[in-house]
């Protein structure tokens, strides 16, 4: 007999960071002014001249579905409730440039059907990226997301809105509510933090008792009966797989202290290892699923042209961890691919090292599917 509508698992997609900036920007139908502000490089095409180096020439314009490549059918065939990502990247045409930081992320609006081709939910917001071209870039991606449809989380015109949830109803079945937040570890500068009349990100200053009753108080102040909740987090550098006690005692607080269901961590350019604590789903970093980088050289161990696809489930009654699927994927020509069974087994290895501190691992199935299993 088939189980009951409300009993059955809610399943989400998420992934970490979607980069669609810079190079990205450039393929796509609508790209921005190519200049840009970097110490190494002051032109966003010579992205696309890195990658066509390693890989082959890309062809230009690009369809707007052309980035997410096979993603797209493995989104239709594990069929998800709700799709979430980390947007590290400003949907925006402002000049406003953030100065010194370095490196500044932008997407031209009229490019945002990429993310409808993938008819993504929600967009975390509260990372490093995303006022990168100012508060004036702010507030056009936030316009830009609100006119695709696209929920967010984690940036706000003022801090009320930067630090209220986005809501994903499931019919008949509750809501799933995202809180998106960062720290300052992930490089958010600290002149980003939202006021009540200032817009801005929802920053959480470090990983202390204070900071966790503030979050607390949020989750607590929008969270209804048969609600699951999901807290997407901005943490942490670029690379290493380390974790450090700080994250994992602020994660284990987050389940048992604040209810949460689900903690989705990114920053990180490679995944990290995986946790399930009180049987809740703790990802410590996701690792990147779309971005530039094809041709950049420095960090080859961690093997950043490497990506996961989250596929999770959970039981609505209690928020358990029903089971967790991860499809992996590599970037080749700005445009995700199945990866192959070697690079398959390399993600295997990677988190089964990693995960091994925490009792988990994972199996590459038959399907190409990695299987998460705890010990």
């Amino acid at each position: 007999m088939r189980p009951a509508r409300d009993k059955e698992p809610v399943k989400l997609f998420l992934s970490g960071d979607v980069m669609t900036g810079r190079g990205i920007d450039q393929v796509l139908p609508h790209p921005c002014d190519h200049r840009i502000h970097e110490p190494w490089l002051l032109d966003a095409r010579a992205y696309v001249g890195l990658a066509e180096e390693v890989n082959g020439p890309i062809p230009r314009p690009v369809r707007f579905d052309y980035v997410w490549g096979e993603s797209l059918g493995l989104l239709e065939q594990l069929a998800p409730d709700g799709r979430i990502i980390n947007l590290e990247t400003a949907v925006t045409v402002s000049e406003n440039y953030w100065p010194d930081k370095g490196i500044n992320y932008r997407m031209h609006p009229a490019n945002i059907p990429l993310l409808a081709a993938a008819r993504i939910d929600i967009a975390a917001l509260a990372n490093n990226h995303v006022l990168d071209w100012g508060y004036s870039g702010l507030i056009e991606t936030l316009a830009s997301l609100e006119q695709a449809g696209i929920a967010f989380a984690g940036a706000g015109r003022n801090r009320a809105e930067a630090q209220r949830p986005a809501v994903l109803a499931l019919a008949g079945r509750g809501r799933v509510l995202v809180f998106s937040c960062g720290l300052p570890s992930s490089g958010i500068p600290e002149e980003w933090r939202a006021a009540e009349e200032k817009p801005g990100v929802f920053l959480l200053p470090d990983l202390s008792g204070r900071s966790l009753r503030r979050l607390a108080d949020r989750i607590a102040a929008a969270r209804k009966p048969g609600d699951l909740v999901v807290v997407s987090i901005h943490w942490g550098g670029n690379w290493g797989f380390a974790v450090s006690p700080e994250q994992r005692t602020f994660a284990h607080r987050l389940v048992d202290e604040a209810g949460v269901d689900l903690v989705h961590g990114h920053s990180s350019h490679h995944p990290k290892g995986l946790e399930v604590y009180r049987e809740k789903l703790i990802i410590y970093g996701c690792g990147d699923l779309v971005n530039d980088y094809e041709g950049i050289g420095g960090q080859e161990r961690y093997r950043s042209d490497l990506s996961l696809m989250y596929f999770v489930r959970l039981m609505p009654a209690t928020g358990r961890l029903a089971d967790l699927r991860m499809a992996p994927m590599r970037m080749r020509n700005f445009r995700l691919h199945r990866a192959d069974r070697e690079e398959g087994r390399w993600l295997e290895v990677t988190l089964n090292r990693e995960g091994g501190i925490f009792g988990t691992e994972v199996i590459l199935a038959e399907d190409g599917l990695l299987n998460l299993r705890c010990r």
